[in-house]
């Protein structure tokens, strides 16, 4: 299936996502040793997460001790679960901390929360073939299930829009897995475009919950949510569930008239590996993506505070578009999840701290009064040029630039950043620095056996491809 040179509109793009899952092109070697670094880093975010009594509260089975003794491992934990409960807990752990991987267009998103589901319903159809004297699935089944749900994901999201209509990006995450879980369980083009068509008709969550007054922690585990709605969909599919003809483009019915102002969803280039060779990952620290580079900025000024915020008479921040629109925040933050989305208090922790951390946004760092009152000195504005460069899809860059102005009279400090560690750009950089963030990520969190597991598939990652499914799992469990 190919779309290039051309544009898929409306209920085609249903049959497009269907074709693509399931006869999708050879992927590049860029795109497969992307992807391992991919998993192995969606992996420690999940681990790190579990340190935050937040997180751990909304984990386990639905019911307590509702557990099938046959259920898949969900890593990090003692807990054995049937895959769609274990795909909302693993994806919630993926993303708790904003840490994972970042795709920025007209939709941003995360493309790695799909591992919640895909990575669960793998061991769990691993350990069904198992039983039946088949060959289980492998990790570099799991590789290929990644790479095309972060395709599905991405380049949905580089024109159409879902934020500027009030839903919530992880629609997309729902209707990827649902795609890909359907491929992974064996499904025919019928079975898959049910559940594609029934991921669709779901409608779209609400972007509520990331903005003020409101923000809240559900926008860490919505994506879990919505990981193991696709794998429930998926499943469904398997059994018989019919889909339906025209999800989007039924007059007055169909997503497109009823949430989408009456315009068509658009695949605008073909469905390939693009998005999986040009994803960006969280390196140095977890902050929204848009403010990366700020944060970079803001910790190389970090030497010129002589130890003290009171040096400072104002801070001027130029970021692009999507920043002033997403994290453009002043006034009472009123928890993490408000302040791990404010450009404001997380350059204010690189200005003072000369780091950033996931601690950095819990009550007892956002009581240091300083913090606060630097905030009161910034001003944020759009620079139109970084917009342009954040919308160009030869640069894809994501510029900040932070300015102080000291009130001793010195000269005012202006750094530019373009491109955040995670970047394409920065990938040889980046990579050294990706395996020790899964390093430190894994020490503590797991078995003896599995963190020297886990040690090898950081010296070499290509060995991870013939480990089974289910067997990877096992070897991430708590006893």
């Amino acid at each position: 299936m190919s779309t290039r040179g051309r544009t898929i509109a409306g209920d085609a793009v249903v049959d497009a996502i269907v074709d693509y899952v399931l006869a999708p092109p050879a992927f590049s070697d860029q795109a497969w040793e992307t992807a391992r670094l991919d998993l192995l880093d969606s992996l420690g975010c999940a681990l790190l997460a579990l340190d935050y009594p937040a997180c751990r509260r909304v984990l386990g089975p639905v019911v307590a001790g509702a557990e099938p003794a046959d259920g898949v491992p969900v890593p990090g934990t003692a807990w054995r679960l049937d895959p769609v409960t274990a795909a909302f807990n693993f994806g919630a752990m993926v993303r708790w901390l904003d840490y994972n991987d970042t795709w920025l267009a007209a939709e941003w998103g995360h493309p790695s929360d799909n591992l919640g589901g895909l990575l669960m319903l793998a061991a769990w159809i691993a350990r069904r073939r198992r039983a039946a004297g088949e060959a289980p699935l492998t990790v570099r089944d799991v590789l290929s299930a990644q790479i095309r749900a972060h395709e599905i994901q991405g380049v949905l999201a580089l024109d159409n829009s879902f934020n500027a209509r009030g839903l919530d990006h992880v629609l997309l995450v729902r209707l990827a897995t649902a795609a890909v879980s359907a491929a992974l369980l064996g499904c025919d083009r019928e079975r898959v475009r049910a559940a594609v068509s029934n991921a669709w008709l779901d409608g779209g969550a609400l972007r509520t919950y990331r903005h003020a007054p409101n923000t809240g922690s559900r926008k860490s585990w919505a994506a879990g949510d919505a990981a193991a709605r696709g794998v429930w969909l998926a499943l469904l599919a398997e059994r018989g569930e019919p889909g339906y003809a025209t999800p989007l483009g039924a007059p007055k019915w169909g997503f497109q008239d009823v949430l989408f102002g009456g315009d068509e969803i658009t695949l605008t280039r073909p469905l390939a590996d693009y998005v999986m060779e040009h994803v960006l990952f969280k390196i140095s620290f977890p902050a929204e993506f848009h403010a990366q580079t700020a944060v970079e900025a803001a910790i190389e000024l970090h030497g010129e505070l002589d130890g003290g915020a009171d040096v400072i008479e104002r801070v001027e921040i130029e970021t692009q578009y999507a920043g002033v629109r997403i994290i453009d925040k002043t006034g009472p933050l009123h928890n993490p999840a408000d302040r791990d989305h404010c450009i404001q208090y997380m350059t204010a922790i690189g200005l003072l701290f000369g780091a950033l951390t996931a601690e950095d946004y819990e009550d007892e760092r956002a009581a240091d009064p300083r913090i606060d009152a630097l905030r009161e000195r910034m001003q944020v504005r759009e620079n139109p040029t970084f917009t342009d460069a954040y919308h160009d899809p030869e640069r894809r860059a994501i510029p900040n630039a932070v300015q102080v102005f000291f009130a001793d009279g010195r000269a005012p400090r202006r750094i530019q950043v373009d491109y955040p560690l995670g970047h394409p750009r920065r990938r040889e950089e980046g990579i050294p620095l990706l395996l020790e963030k899964f390093r430190r990520s894994v020490g503590g969190r797991l078995s003896a056996a599995g963190e020297r597991a886990a040690g090898s598939w950081a010296e070499r990652p290509e060995t991870l491809d013939e480990v089974a499914a289910d067997a990877f799992c096992d070897q991430l469990a708590r006893p």
